[in-house]
């Protein structure tokens, strides 16, 4: 049984950095920069323009609407109701007695019942003659056809094949080429491999074991194992031990100069520095700090006193009054007058469709006449079909395609 070696982890670090490096960092970067800008342009131009798209429909849009809705309210709709009552008058009550009382009763009785008594006593009998016959010779032809095609293409290619093709190459080509491959090509073949491998296999074979290998371990592993061992890692110990006493020597040099220089520096510019500090912290504090206090103070009361005590006693007195007056006395009457104008609005649209709904049947009436009634008849049967597909239930009857309101 062959046992499997396990992947290298670096084998699979490798070609996911490559990918994270040559695909996702590109894309992310792309993503960066497309968020950044995104950000960009909401802050400096989509909600600047937002802000003022709102303005201009508060301000301009939703009075110019109303003065519209009360203009077509008020006028057109009026002149709108006269003008459809006149073009019924002179268009449409015209033509619908025209179409009912001339049109479709010649078209009934003139052309409609005499086609209709044709059709029933000539055309139909002499139809389902002709398709009678029709179906007599295309049985005959049905018949006929498939064995004369038969013998015609099928017949003489299977006996070509089953007596012809077939022995020809089983006793001509398959049997002459078994014989050969027994007989000559396989004893030939064991003789090329059995002298391939007393001439050429077994010498060189030999050669690299009694001489390539004793030359490259006597000559090449032994020497350089006893110049490892003897000559290099000694050296190198010697030269580690070198380096580290250097290493060491250097440590202590480059502390002692630091706290050197760490001393020179704090008596030299740290303290000075730091008296220097406490110096203007101190100065800061009572020259600078202590006066601006007062200062604030004095100006905290005057904008306490003179400004924000008068304001919120305006506010109270005034502005809060004015707002409740206009909140009660002036938006909602308006309020109430836009909603019952959109209520009056809804009313005149709904008249308007049922007139229109009114006038396509008045319309339709003329153009095709009474409604035939509709006879009783026994109510249909439910019918099941399988969610999803057009194939039926087994014992079901299959659903039509058209729902009831198209059937009438």
């Amino acid at each position: 049984m062959s046992m499997e070696h396990p992947t290298s982890p670096a084998l699979i670090r490798i070609p996911v950095r490559i990918v994270v490096l040559v695909v996702v960092l590109p894309v992310r970067m792309v993503w960066d920069v497309l968020a950044a800008t995104g950000r960009l342009l909401d802050r400096t131009l989509l909600r600047p323009t937002g802000r003022g798209l709102e303005w201009l429909y508060r301000k301009v849009l939703a009075p110019v609407g109303r003065g519209l809705e009360w203009l077509c309210r008020e006028v057109l709709a009026p002149v709108g109701r006269g003008l459809v009552w006149l073009l019924r008058a002179v268009l449409v009550w015209p033509w619908v007695g025209l179409w009912r009382y001339v049109v479709v009763p010649v078209a009934r009785y003139g052309v409609a019942v005499p086609a209709a008594w044709l059709y029933r006593a000539l055309l139909r009998p002499a139809g389902r003659g002709l398709l009678r016959g029709l179906s007599a010779v295309g049985e005959g032809l049905g018949w006929f056809l498939p064995r004369l095609g038969r013998a015609v293409f099928v017949w003489p290619w299977v006996g070509l094949w089953r007596y012809v093709v077939v022995p020809v190459a089983r006793y001509g080509i398959a049997v002459p080429a078994a014989w050969l491959y027994r007989r000559v090509l396989s004893p030939l073949g064991a003789g090329f491999l059995f002298l391939l491998e007393k001439l050429l296999l077994v010498p060189l074979a030999a050669l690299f074991r009694y001489v390539l290998i004793p030359l490259l371990r006597y000559g090449v592993a032994v020497p350089a194992v006893w110049l490892w061992t003897r000559v290099l890692v000694p050296v190198g110990r010697e030269v580690r031990d070198a380096l580290a006493l250097c290493w060491r020597v250097a440590g202590f040099v480059s502390r002692a100069v630091g706290w050197g220089l760490k001393w020179l520096a704090w008596n030299l510019l740290g303290r000075p520095l730091v008296r220097i500090w406490w110096g203007l912290r101190w100065c800061g504090r009572n020259l600078v700090a202590r006066p601006l206090g007062q200062v604030w103070r004095g100006l905290r009361w005057c904008g306490r006193n003179l400004v924000a005590r008068p304001v919120a006693r305006v506010w109270a007195s005034v502005v809060r009054p004015a707002g409740r007056w206009v909140r009660d006395g002036v938006w909602a009457p308006a309020r109430r007058a836009a909603v019952e104008s959109g209520r009056a609005a809804r009313e005149a649209l709904g008249s308007a469709r049922a007139i229109v709904r009114e006038a396509r049947r008045d319309a339709w009436r003329v153009l095709v006449g009474s409604v035939r009634p509709v006879e009783p008849r026994e109510p249909e049967a439910a019918r099941a079909r399988t969610l999803g597909s057009t194939t039926n239930v087994s014992g079901a009857v299959p659903a039509p395609e058209i729902s009831l309101r198209k059937r009438g």
